[in-house]
């Protein structure tokens, strides 16, 4: 079974969030609640120490005695804090007592998912490169010091002002064996729904997901057929096992080729056949090369 999924829609209402003005952790107060997932709060806080705003993240009241859940915040909080990169949301500090509260700094930006839903029209394809080359940058980082991120999806990108930085790195850990299931079941390669090794190809993955939604507005590992995949997901759970990603023809006619042909290479279910990260960032950049000065 899939572990739960921090950033998923919003769950478990019924439960209280933290009033503006409740003190979350020594020095912290809380401004507002921002988001709740499956297992974690998300909170704006005031800082005493550094008299600016910071991000708070924290488990659900009703999720704090689960060890799978402590375990992850409180990793992602210690490799926020390592890990140095300006395409990485920065950590500040982890708190333990009386509760388990990571800081990390104020992005004021929306994640890809919500700027994909706001958006009157789809993204411009030098600017999906762009953002893609940003990701991989990040990424390739993350794999130089010996981790996997396995949870690079639309929602795990910050976007804005021709910025993108990767957020959560609450799955992140070194190549090798994976529970199965463990990621975003619509996002995660297939040998992360199959429970096989991972390697870095399994980011490539997310990454050309990444892509391919930002480019089409469409996961191409959601049920599109409503009858028929209906039908399979009892069984299989997870359709990236079951059948490729749709063609992006099918939903947007005019995209450079080239770029359709690095979307495929990521999204090729034998991990052997997806490109390297520096390669798909080069390739990235080739694209933007190639476009024309104004895309039509």
């Amino acid at each position: 079974m899939a572990d739960p999924d921090p950033g998923n829609a919003i769950s478990g209402s019924d439960v209280e969030v933290l009033a503006p003005g409740t003190q979350i952790a020594p020095g912290y107060e809380v401004v507002e609640h921002i988001s709740r997932g499956d297992a974690l709060d998300v909170y704006e806080v005031f800082s005493a120490e550094r008299l600016c705003s910071c991000i708070a993240k924290t488990i659900r009241p009703d999720r704090a005695d689960i060890p799978r859940v402590q375990a992850r915040l409180l990793q992602e909080g210690r490799l926020l804090q390592e890990l140095t990169h300006p395409l990485l949301v920065r950590g500040y500090e982890t708190i333990t007592e009386p509760q388990i509260v990571v800081i990390v700094e104020t992005v004021t930006a929306l994640n890809l998912e919500e700027l994909l839903d706001e958006r009157p029209r789809r993204l411009p394809v030098a600017d999906v490169c762009h953002l893609g080359r940003h990701v991989a940058a990040a990424t390739h980082y993350l794999h130089g010091q010996g981790y996997l991120h396995l949870d690079i999806r639309p929602a795990n990108v910050l976007a804005d002002s021709g910025l993108a930085k990767l957020i959560d790195l609450s799955l992140a850990r070194p190549p090798g064996p994976i529970p199965r299931g463990l990621g975003s079941r619509e996002h995660m390669a297939p040998e992360q729904a199959a429970g096989e090794p991972a390697t870095a190809a399994a980011d490539v993955w997310g990454i050309g997901v990444t892509l391919y939604e930002a480019v089409t507005c469409v996961r191409p590992f959601a049920p599109l057929d409503e009858h028929e995949e209906q039908v399979v997901l009892p069984e299989v759970r997870y359709l990236q096992l079951h059948r490729p990603a749709p063609p992006l023809s099918r939903w947007r006619r005019r995209l450079p080729r080239d770029f359709v042909s690095i979307v495929e290479a990521c999204l090729q279910r034998d991990p052997g056949k997806r490109p390297s990260v520096t390669s798909l960032w080069d390739a990235l950049g080739e694209v933007i090369g190639n476009l024309e000065p104004v895309e039509p």
